[in-house]
């Protein structure tokens, strides 16, 4: 049997459409069932309520039930079974379900209950609150200056990230041998946190190798400038040369010039899988200093004994 909308209402049956429509906002909202989790008559009165107002809000359905009464879902009225889905509460037939206009339950106004309400409405039909996506947390970029031996044999550094609560924490880096400068290195997991249970972001940490006084990397092959004494270079001899793996011993020609390289194979940047890079050393004579005049002037006839040309293969 159809009920009284009107008594579920509250109102006379003249009511004007606005009188009827402020009644139900007034009821709707003391009888939400959101805002009354643990109460089921709070649910079965508010969809009373709800269905009452889908009836005496239509002019035709109205019109109908003023007529007919009790008889008026018989008449094929249509009564609440029109009615538009409610998330999470039951119907009155069937488990049918109605869904709230906000904007007749609020007047169009926004904010304050209305947004508390719509808040309600994400609720999933379990009746718990649903959860919003994981979201993954930013990622945070870091320049890392790095000494050149760091860069060639690898090693460990530190880098300090401010974090979001105003803290400073400490991480290390560990510098894989034979990184390139201007590579990037990433920190998994150690970005910002994410959201609703998402995953961290990354920190990515770009690094910058500081230039070395001596020696020159072309990716993995290395080249060091060797200074040699004149007599070294005249009569050539062993000299001892510092390279990134230990010293090692090179052999100088007898008549060696400034300018020559001499390939040591193995000695140069060992990245990764793969064949390590070679050595140059490419030797440059330094002259005495305070040569005496005599000196100079023996220096002199000895060189003027020779007149090829050194510059004769020089071109523009």
């Amino acid at each position: 049997m159809a009920e009284d909308y009107y008594a579920t209402l509250g109102v006379a049956r003249g009511a004007s459409a606005e009188e009827i429509k402020k009644a139900y906002r007034k009821l709707a909202r003391e009888n939400h069932p959101d805002l009354h989790p643990d109460d089921p008559k709070a649910k079965e009165k508010f969809q009373q309520v709800q269905n009452a107002f889908d009836v005496l809000n239509d002019p035709k359905k109205r019109e109908l039930f003023d007529r007919y009464g009790s008889a008026y879902e018989s008449m094929g009225g249509g009564g609440p079974q029109g009615a538009r889905p409610w998330p999470g509460a039951g119907g009155p037939r069937g488990g049918e379900a109605h869904e709230v206009n906000f904007e007749d339950l609020f007047g169009g106004a926004g904010g304050g209950f209305a947004d508390l309400f719509k808040q309600f409405g994400n609720r999933g039909r379990g009746g718990g609150p649903r959860r919003s996506a994981p979201e993954e947390g930013a990622d945070l970029e870091h320049e890392l200056s790095i000494p050149f031996a760091t860069a060639v044999l690898g090693g460990e550094a530190q880098i300090a990230v401010q974090r979001g609560d105003g803290r400073t924490e400490t991480i290390r880096v560990k510098i894989p041998a034979g990184i390139e400068d201007g590579k990037k290195i990433r920190l998994r997991g150690q970005g910002e946190p994410g959201a609703n249970g998402g995953p961290a972001g990354d920190i990515l940490i770009r690094v910058a190798i500081a230039p070395h006084p001596h020696f020159r990397r072309f990716g993995k092959r290395l080249e060091v400038s060797v200074p040699i004494t004149l007599a070294e270079a005249i009569a050539g001899g062993k000299i001892d040369v510092p390279t990134p793996h230990g010293t090692i011993t090179l052999t100088v020609p007898p008549g060696s010039s400034s300018g020559r390289k001499l390939r040591v194979k193995g000695q140069g940047v060992k990245a990764g899988s793969g064949e390590p890079g070679d050595l140059f050393a490419e030797l440059e004579i330094v002259m005495p200093k305070n040569l005496s005049e005599e000196d100079r002037r023996e220096l002199a006839e000895i060189a003027g004994r020779y007149t090829e040309n050194p510059r004769t293969e020089l071109r523009w």
